[in-house]
């Protein structure tokens, strides 16, 4: 087991995991954990539609998905939507067909190698109102007030500084904006040797939070019509669902670490998110 060191440190191995990821190296498989399977069944697991596969390059698929943020997005025609950490811009791509010509949809991601890859597929398909933008979810390359949606999907809980992404979020999304976010949280508090796991943390687990922290973290930052709602993550078995032989990487390296009788889906699991800006 590896221990967390500094913010930077697991910024710096984050990037350098889903760095390996964008290129191939290193295979996904729910938000990060390396795992063999068929990505497009993945997703429909996670409430992708077969329409909605068909409008999304394939190769953005790269399973690194905890939900569908575009499936409580309500998103319309006309509409400026930004994803926080879009990869190879597999919800952008989704979002960009929902939007329309008038409408424009930005993806940012502090990891070069996925930019590349969203930009190139963009350029290859001729997806013509999406934008790519190297940045970080805690300082995000947006002007104030200009976005009608922010859509994430299982980013969040990669974050060292949660508090100041929500913050982010409020001052880049117009007045009466929403959000629309699937990401990890935990139902119990992990334990203290699975929080020190830098495999765990790229596999999108040490840095979830408890649902109730989620809720006041989203409270804190200003949003109004605040709803979570919490479902079973499928990439992790529960105790006694039969399914702990599983090849997820995350489970297998945590397993021990675990209290007895528990398994890391009777922790982990998918916050659907949606909130307000409170219009002016």
């Amino acid at each position: 087991m590896k221990t967390k060191e500094t913010n930077g440190n697991i910024s710096k191995v984050v990037r350098e995991a889903y760095g390996k990821i964008a290129r191939g190296d290193l295979p996904g498989c729910g938000c990060g954990c390396p795992c063999s399977g068929d990505s497009r069944e993945f997703a429909q697991l996670l409430g992708y539609s077969g329409n909605e596969l068909s409008v999304i390059p394939a190769e953005a698929n790269l399973a690194l998905s905890c939900g569908n943020p575009t499936a409580i997005a309500a998103l319309k025609e006309g509409e400026i939507v930004l994803d926080l950490g879009s990869g190879a811009g597999f919800d952008c791509f989704l979002a960009a067909s929902r939007v329309g010509k008038t409408g424009k949809v930005i993806g940012v991601d502090m990891t070069p190698e996925m930019i590349e890859k969203a930009r190139s597929l963009a350029e290859r398909d001729q997806i013509s109102n999406v934008e790519f933008r190297l940045g970080e979810i805690e300082n995000l390359p947006v002007a104030d007030n200009c976005v009608d949606v922010v859509i994430s999907n299982c980013v969040i809980n990669l974050s060292q500084d949660k508090e100041r992404v929500f913050r982010e979020i409020h001052r880049v999304l117009k007045p009466g904006g929403r959000i629309a976010v699937s990401d990890m949280a935990l139902t119990r508090e992990l334990p203290e040797a699975a929080k020190g796991s830098i495999e765990a943390y790229v596999g999108c687990v040490a840095g979830a939070v408890l649902v109730e922290k989620y809720r006041e973290l989203v409270d804190g930052a200003g949003f109004t019509d605040v709803r979570l709602d919490i479902r079973k993550y499928p990439g992790f078995p529960v105790a006694g669902d039969g399914s702990n032989d599983n090849e997820n990487s995350v489970e297998n390296t945590i397993a021990d670490m675990l209290e007895s009788g528990l398994a890391l889906g009777d922790y982990v699991v998918t916050a659907y998110l949606t909130a307000r800006k409170r219009p002016v």
